[in-house]
């Protein structure tokens, strides 16, 4: 059975110059994990903290080995490059997290077909681009996950209604789930899914989607890092076609107290959209 350590592991993580993506990567790092930041950011944006290459170094300074690559998912090249890359440094890939989304909570006549193409091709398409890219290395990894931060797949017209665009295009994560997991099931590799229970402190939050009042509201980043690893450690033949909740993991985990992870402690948590 492994250890319940990433030690050695190379992840592969989309998006982890920020956020849920770099907290997923600092946890796995203090085991003295390798992760490879596919992001798009390699200048600093205006609005938005954090490029691969200071992602880089809180990776190296958590005790990790990094690699840097400008990956935009929606490019077959740049995801295969990025994946050449982190074989040729590491050796191979044990762990890819599909964490990059665009979102656009919108109604169907307010969402112009370009940004419904850019959450399908980012969430989606480049899910299944970077896992397509993956598998032959995680075929011959000794504990193989891929874990799609994308909701519980419930087809109530609730979750549906609000923002058609943009839940089809979560839902296709999710739906790479449950296929690959049945799919890849023989091969040992778990193909899971993560979705946090409160709306989680991001920079996206604080830009698009209600700012300060909504952070007030949060969990950070680090209860989905806390959720990440606890999946990524187990047994990939044990563990897989799961959609696991954050809090409902760690809690049948042995966790107690998460009022560590609350931004403002006491405030009333917000929930997250599809829970």
């Amino acid at each position: 059975m492994p250890t319940r350590s990433l030690k050695g592991k190379t992840l592969f993580i989309t998006g982890a110059s920020r956020g849920i993506g770099l907290a997923i990567g600092l946890r796995a790092a203090r085991d003295g994990a390798n992760i490879v930041i596919a992001a798009k950011t390699a200048e600093p944006h205006p609005k938005l903290p954090g490029t691969i290459h200071t992602a880089a170094k809180e990776i190296e300074d958590a005790g990790g080995g990094a690699l840097a690559c400008v990956v935009d998912v929606r490019s077959e090249e740049q995801v295969r490059t990025a994946v050449d890359a982190a074989v040729a440094k590491f050796g191979g890939i044990d762990v890819l997290v599909n964490n990059a989304s665009a979102i656009s909570l919108t109604g169907t006549l307010e969402t112009p077909m370009k940004r419904y193409d850019l959450m399908h091709q980012i969430n989606t398409r480049g899910t299944f681009a970077c896992s397509q890219a993956c598998i032959p290395y995680l075929l011959k990894a000794e504990n193989p996950h891929v874990l799609n931060l994308s909701p519980p797949l419930d087809m109530k017209e609730k979750w549906f209604a609000p923002h058609t665009a943009y839940t089809m295009a979560k839902f296709g994560m999710s739906m790479c789930v449950l296929g690959m997991a049945g799919e890849f099931r023989s091969a040992g590799i778990a193909f899971n899914a993560l979705w946090p229970r409160t709306v989680i402190a991001t920079a996206a939050v604080q830009n698009l989607l209600g700012g300060d009042a909504t952070i007030r509201g949060s969990r950070k980043p680090e209860i989905m890092a806390d959720a990440a690893y606890e999946i990524l450690t187990r047994p990939s033949r044990e563990c897989t076609g799961n959609f696991f909740i954050d809090d409902d993991l760690l809690r049948a985990s042995g966790v107690t107290d998460f009022s560590k992870y609350q931004t403002a402690p006491g405030a009333d948590l917000i929930p997250d959209f599809f829970v």
